[in-house]
């Protein structure tokens, strides 16, 4: 990763810093894109734009330009920004999957439609999505998440076989990432079965490396000890 210009959207998130993180520690430059505002001031080999609402395409360009500008290239867009519901099919709201689809498939198209022209011009370019396990067989109150990041999985194949040999595109899939926010939600479960931020970082920037080059069209799983 030593050199190469990272894209991470959703960076303000809980699995978004610690691939930023992890990134930066392996000498990557790195631009981060979320919808919060920014919270680090701009360094050589890292920037943040925030206040960018990603399921807008217009926004979507706007910053990976920005961001490409900055670093006077583009090697890799890591797309994590999305969204999860917990709700059933027929209890829900039918607009929970018009959100869904918004903050996890809108996002990663139009952020991957944007990088893409800049991506091309690189001699080792890679996308990585964030893909679900629940989306290969959605529970009961899955509906709205799985059928999203379902979308997700298509979106990395069908990029995957348009830019193979210019363009490597895979997703992980996690089951439950071990952070704050789903422990507070799921309180007696077993923590330590689930996949942590740092773990799944790990699986993401191998995705993101030279060392890649020949895997795309990937869906691989990352379900810690679920």
């Amino acid at each position: 990763m030593d050199g190469k210009v990272v894209v991470v959207t959703g960076a303000s998130g809980a699995l978004g810093k610690v691939v930023a993180e992890a990134a930066l520690a392996r000498g990557a430059k790195v631009a981060g894109v979320d919808h919060a505002a920014s919270q680090i001031s701009a360094t050589a080999n890292r920037t943040e734009l925030g206040g960018v609402d990603l399921s807008d395409a217009a926004q979507a360009k706007k910053a990976i330009d920005a961001a490409t500008s900055h670093f006077g290239r583009l090697d890799a867009l890591i797309n994590i920004a999305g969204g999860f519901a917990f709700e059933t099919v027929t209890e829900g709201d039918p607009k929970t999957w018009q959100r869904m689809y918004a903050l996890n498939v809108l996002t990663a198209l139009n952020a991957s439609r944007s990088a893409i022209p800049h991506l091309a011009a690189s001699p080792s370019a890679r996308i990585v999505n964030v893909g679900a396990m629940a989306a290969l067989q959605a529970g009961a109150g899955m509906g709205a998440y799985a059928a999203s990041k379902a979308g997700v999985h298509r979106l990395t194949e069908a990029l995957a076989a348009e830019w193979k040999g210019k363009i490597t595109v895979n997703a992980v899939l996690p089951s439950i990432i071990d952070t704050a926010a789903n422990r507070a939600s799921m309180p007696k479960a077993d923590f330590s079965k689930w996949v942590t931020p740092q773990e799944l970082a790990e699986v993401i920037l191998f995705l993101a490396s030279d060392a890649a080059g020949a895997v795309t069209g990937a869906l691989l799983p990352v379900s810690g000890r679920v």
